[in-house]
């Protein structure tokens, strides 16, 4: 590897202040934009008027929602298009002039005229009163979750919890403790936790969260630890959660409390070590280890073992596997790959690609599927033994939010 440093041709003009940019290139005929945005966080647009505007050097003309009702749906004029005001500063309507300066100015004298609603500031108020905007992008848009072109194979928040949640609350204890990843992630296992945990009547400790690519929980677990829970739920994944369960470990925390995690997956077991996953209890979609309980599993591991050198499938694998079967199991029956004729036939399969029965329900595309509830093992027969089957959530619609909570229309 060389020391020297790469010549940079351009650099003593940059320095210098006398470089050249794309920007400042002139073309004969460009017009310059700037957006107008609107001072209020929610409401909707009564008028934009750009008469005094249209009196100040150098403008050409103004498009707001009216105008661009007659463009192609684009992502620049996909707010603009409409009258509903979602944030402050949403861009409600484009002006062009001559130069940059002059189109900043002409859209600071646009007069926008707009009518206050009171901000939705909740989740709950948000799904009543869900509408579907003209257009995201240059493509129409959905309030629900979930759409036709979209089939979900991989397991979801509320399906992994609530059978983690079902298996540990039941065997473990009810006070629980959770140390928790602050997004999504997060934020949706908890809620899947918490909701299973009704029927059980847990009591929840507390809940310590974390930003994402946290390398050091030493000032969170003793805190948890001093809660003194039977159960702590470690919602995290990847490498937080490696780190963690690492470090959980050290704090000797497993003497006292069952860890249990939301998701439990090969990679992240065999890059952290048997040490640090031993005894954790999580969920999984796929394990190699049921293929004595079902033919397809069987079939499924020996052709992936005949391929790769012998090795077995890990749960991503059998995922990737089994989404794109789905898709070419449904061009096969559709006889077609038009798009319509596919989702149709995705929509009626039902199947046992590689892990028991299967199907997509019909709202949302959710694959309905088994959960396998399993345990982290410090013995293992081979370099895939690292996980023992506890138990299973069999395939089951009730699992599952409800279509009507998420949005859709009976």
């Amino acid at each position: 590897m060389s020391t020297d440093s790469a010549l940079r041709y351009e650099a003593a003009l940059k320095v210098t202040g006398s470089a050249v940019f794309e920007v400042e290139v002139p073309v004969a005929g460009m017009l310059h934009a700037a957006l107008v945005e609107t001072p209020i966080s929610c409401g909707d647009v009564v008028s934009v008027d750009a008469t005094p505007a249209s009196t100040l050097p150098g403008f050409a003309a103004m498009v707001s929602h009216g105008e661009a009702e007659a463009l192609q749906p684009s992502a620049a004029t996909a707010l603009i298009r409409e009258r509903a005001i979602h944030f402050a500063g949403q861009p409600v309507a484009l002006v062009t002039a001559s130069t940059w300066l002059e189109a900043r100015l002409a859209a600071g004298a646009i007069r926008i005229v707009t009518r206050a609603r009171p901000a939705v500031t909740g989740m709950a108020q948000a799904l009543e009163k869900a509408f579907a905007p003209a257009a995201v992008g240059r493509f129409a848009a959905e309030s629900q979750r979930g759409d036709k072109y979209t089939f979900h194979e991989a397991l979801n928040p509320h399906l992994t919890s609530g059978a983690v949640g079902r298996y540990a609350f039941s065997k473990f204890g009810k006070k629980v403790a959770f140390l928790t990843a602050d997004y999504a992630y997060g934020h949706e296992m908890v809620r899947g936790f918490l909701e299973v945990g009704k029927a059980f009547n847990i009591e929840v400790l507390g809940d310590i969260r974390h930003p994402i690519g946290t390398s050091d929980f030493s000032t969170l677990l003793p805190r948890l630890q001093a809660m003194k829970p039977d159960i702590l739920c470690i919602i995290n994944f990847g490498r937080d959660q490696q780190i963690a369960l690492k470090q959980a470990t050290d704090f000797g925390i497993k003497k006292t409390t069952q860890i249990i995690v939301p998701v439990l997956s090969h990679a992240s077991r065999v890059a952290a070590g048997p040490q640090a996953f031993e005894g954790v209890i999580g969920g999984c979609s796929f394990y190699w280890g049921i293929e004595d309980k079902f033919a397809s599993t069987k079939a499924f591991n020996e052709a992936f073992r005949k391929m790769y050198d012998g090795k077995l499938p890990t749960d991503y694998g059998a995922l990737g596997y089994g989404g794109v079967r789905t898709v070419l199991s449904a061009v096969k029956n559709a006889g077609s790959v038009d798009t319509d004729k596919v989702i149709a036939a995705v929509e009626e399969l039902k199947y046992d690609y590689y892990k028991g029965p299967q199907y997509y329900r019909k709202c949302d595309h959710q694959s309905v599927q088994s959960v396998l509830v399993i345990k982290s093992k410090k013995d293992m027969k081979n370099e895939s033994d690292v996980f023992e089957v506890i138990s299973t959530d069999e395939p089951n619609e009730a699992n599952l939010r409800t279509c009507a909570k998420l949005g859709h229309k009976a």
